[in-house]
């Protein structure tokens, strides 16, 4: 008889372990119980009106051979030129025998990787770079004063007790107040000071201003560096209509290996015995109250909610659970006509609009964290990429507050208001479509309790069939590669029948995963910056007494056409 396997979530972890499971064993019985009624967790893809949506940008590279080989057997690399690319003529890496993107769906893309930082109502590149731009940006008067600071920080270190003290470390403390520190802040609503270092360790890792000069230096002088920062590469691999499109593959993959996907299915407690989690208790989405029983539990639900439905938690153990902490995250869909922004670079791009897959914006005098220009990702993102411009507008909240309970209209009014600020609009004329989506627990947060995180997992590990994976199932901020990495060892466990959970844990740590690999490795990898994924931010929230809901905006008169609605 087959062992029952319960997997909780039906992000890039869940689906992950399942593929894994049903592909290495035909001892399993493998079922994914999913909340809501997507696939792909917050790397899922969301369709409007003949438009796709990327929640929070999803770059697919990695230092890990196996999660790249992992892609590359799902979705092939393109053997044929992007629309885009050949409308443009321009050059891309193709692979023999590959599919053709604008003849086959199932197809990855290789984009290349731009991003700019809006701050002080001027664009800087990202990372930052110590060239003619940035120091004409900046001013000599601020340049020296930021190379002095730099300096500075180089021969007098801080103890790196707080997120603000590596950051200075690393950039100096005049960058780091002009880049890190306001949207760092407006990111998690905590000052840097507030927020343990290790957050940093896991998301910027090798990136400093030291890492910034060789790579540019590397580059002047055309040499090839066999370790490649993730913040620093220039490519990245994509699907054709998003990551979602990966995700959903790789589910129908799930269930025709005879693995079931049961969505609407939200996850309220357990059934323990001697050790182990016997039973799942789940109400489906016409309310219904469901038990299933189980041999094997792989989590990835967030840690807060997985100990609420534990039977006889420790009261401390309660406490810590409950106290950690998240942050939430709203994204802005809007289609325009044009963008009022020049293209000063010299890459190709439909109707020239800028180059930018993420523009960073740092400027404290806006709620906005970052925008994304979805036709830069893939021009298959978008209904007519040679017509409308596809941008996703990125705030962070917290579920609950002032923002979060924001109307659709609401929310697009303080989009409009803010990108006619920034000068990326010239008036709400030149909107033609919106949509709002809203992603809960998107960013596990690394304050409040999160210090006394390892006795949790001391904890979690008694429970000798539970496995938690993924990102909010180990309350850690994981890429997707790490993410899968998670599912991976988990898998590797089960099959073994061990009950050891430390490789899984160990999983985007110093001690494993931000190990380099080697420069013969990085030359086959299919790109996705691992801090590029990270939000920093500086405008805090605006305490209730405070709040006013932002200006009512009426959206131009012009709409899109008939065949972009849905």
């Amino acid at each position: 008889m087959k062992k029952q396997v319960i997997i909780i979530g039906a992000g890039p972890a869940g689906i992950t372990a399942a593929f894994e499971l049903l592909k290495k064993s035909d001892e399993y019985q493998v079922v994914i119980l999913e909340e809501s009624q997507e696939i792909g967790g917050i790397s899922r893809t969301v369709r409007h009106g003949g438009n796709r949506m990327d929640i929070g940008g999803h770059r697919f590279f990695s230092k890990d051979a196996e999660v790249n080989a992992w892609w590359d057997a799902l979705m092939p690399r393109q053997g044929a030129p992007a629309y885009d690319d050949k409308v443009l003529g321009r050059e891309v890496p193709l692979v023999e025998g590959g599919p053709d993107p604008d003849k086959s769906d199932r197809v990855m893309l290789t984009r290349n990787r731009v991003s700019r930082i809006y701050y002080n109502k001027k664009f800087f590149d990202y990372p930052v770079k110590m060239n003619a731009n940035t120091i004409k940006n900046m001013g000599l008067g601020t340049t020296a004063k930021a190379g002095f600071s730099y300096i500075g920080s180089t021969v007098k270190k801080l103890p790196e007790d707080s997120l603000e003290n590596f950051y200075i470390n690393r950039f100096g403390r005049q960058l780091y107040s002009m880049f890190f520190e306001g949207y760092t802040e407006k990111l998690w609503g905590r000052h840097p000071s507030e927020i343990s270092a290790d957050w940093g360790a896991q998301r910027v890792k090798g990136l400093s201003i030291r890492a910034v000069l060789k790579d540019m230096a590397s580059k002047a002088f055309g040499k090839k560096q066999a370790q490649v920062e993730t913040s620093l590469i220039e490519s990245f691999s994509y699907p054709k209509f998003g990551p979602g499109q990966l995700w959903e593959t790789a589910a129908a993959e799930v269930e025709a290996m005879g693995g079931e996907i049961r969505k609407g299915c939200h996850v309220t407690r357990f059934d323990v015995e001697d050790g182990k989690i016997t039973g799942v208790h789940y109400t489906e989405a016409n309310g219904k109250a469901c038990r299933m029983g189980a041999d094997i539990i792989i989590s990835s639900m967030p840690v807060k909610d997985l100990v609420a439905g534990l039977p006889e938690v420790p009261e401390d153990i309660a406490y810590i659970a409950n106290g950690l902490p998240y942050r939430d995250f709203v994204t802005v869909g809007l289609l325009l006509d044009k963008l009022n922004l020049v293209n000063t670079t010299d890459l190709k791009t439909l109707n020239n609009i800028v180059p930018d897959c993420w523009i960073y914006v740092q400027d404290t005098g806006v709620k906005l964290g970052r925008i994304q220009i979805f036709n830069n990702w893939s021009p298959y993102m978008v209904s007519d990429p040679e017509k409308y411009v596809w941008i996703g507008l990125e705030y962070f909240c917290s579920e609950g507050d002032d923002y979060w309970n924001m109307s659709e209209e609401a929310w697009v009014n303080l989009g409009v208001a803010e990108l006619i600020k920034m000068g990326v609009i010239t008036s709400p004329e030149n909107v033609l479509d919106s949509h709002k989506e809203c992603v809960k627990k998107a960013y596990p947060a690394y304050f409040d309790t999160y210090d006394q995180m390892d006795q949790l997992i001391e904890y979690l590990n008694t429970y000798e069939n539970l496995w938690c994976v993924g990102r909010n199932g180990q309350h850690r901020y994981n890429n997707m590669d790490h993410s899968m990495a998670t599912s991976f060892e988990a898998v590797r466990g089960i099959l073994a029948g061990s009950t050891d959970k430390t490789a899984v844990w160990s999983v985007n740590t110093e001690k494993s995963y931000h190990e380099e690999k080697s420069a013969e490795v990085n030359e086959e990898m299919a790109p996705t910056p691992a801090s590029e994924d990270f939000h920093d931010v500086t405008v805090k929230e605006i305490p209730k007494k405070e709040y006013k809901p932002p200006i009512s905006i009426e959206i131009g008169k012009k709409k899109a056409s008939k065949e972009d609605k849905d």
